[in-house]
């Protein structure tokens, strides 16, 4: 249901992943349990963004390279974490959206990492990383039109060409973003710094539990990726 192409690979051979696969699920508004658990891990980040700078974070610090060399102003364009991290930053607060969303960006912001989270039932077949030829579709969540990808960027895309991701892991489509409506979804969680691998085994643990508590309906599957080297 999702991996990369060799030549994302081949470019970039430090990314690690997390990803889990999700059913029989029931989303809706957080419950109390859970937006508490989202508050106090906002309040523990805050203390981490008084203690450091956002730029000095190593995994923030690896995607903005990562963006840098496919041609994305990494200052114009922040990875998913990083827009979350700045955000609370500088508001003091993430609000609450859906228990699906809200515990990926629980676990988002306790690693400084990327969470997506989609919804399977707007992707056909498999979600690929790749780098865009721009001929692919990309809706934004909010908007009614599609625009085009610029060529050379990371995108995540389904088997109809259709983007799920822009940039990597900058911003969802409107047909990838979770709601009321969601049974089965995909969370993917992604780093390139020195320590992704550990990171990413450890938000998925996050992940999974948390799925477990809020939503015991679900059947998980979850694994870690770690792409092998390009062969010689």
């Amino acid at each position: 249901m999702f991996g990369y192409d060799q030549a994302v690979t081949d470019a970039y051979p430090a990314i690690r992943a997390g990803v889990i696969h999700v059913t029989g699920l029931s989303n809706g508004p957080s419950p109390p349990d859970l937006l508490a658990e989202y508050r106090a891990e906002q309040q523990s980040a805050c203390a981490r963004l008084a203690a450091t700078p956002i730029a000095d974070f190593p995994s923030v610090a690896a995607w903005r390279r990562a963006f840098t060399r496919f041609g994305a102003k990494p200052t114009q364009y922040r990875n998913a974490a990083e827009a979350l991290l700045r955000r609370l930053a500088k508001q003091g607060d993430i609000p609450a959206l859906n228990t699906l969303v809200d515990i990926g960006n629980l676990v988002s912001i306790r690693y400084a990492l990327p969470v997506a989270v989609i919804d399977r039932a707007g992707i056909t077949g498999a979600i690929t990383v790749r780098f865009a030829t721009g001929t692919e579709q990309f809706t934004d969540l909010g908007s009614a039109d599609s625009v085009s990808p610029d060529p050379g960027e990371v995108i995540f895309t389904d088997d109809a060409d259709v983007v799920a991701a822009r940039r990597w892991c900058w911003r969802q489509s409107a047909q990838s973003a979770t709601g009321a409506s969601t049974v089965e979804a995909l969370i993917v969680t992604e780093g390139q710094h020195d320590t992704a691998a550990a990171d990413t085994a450890a938000a998925v643990a996050d992940l999974t539990a948390l799925l477990g508590s809020y939503q015991p309906g679900g059947t998980i599957t979850a694994h870690t990726l770690s792409p092998p080297p390009s062969p010689r």
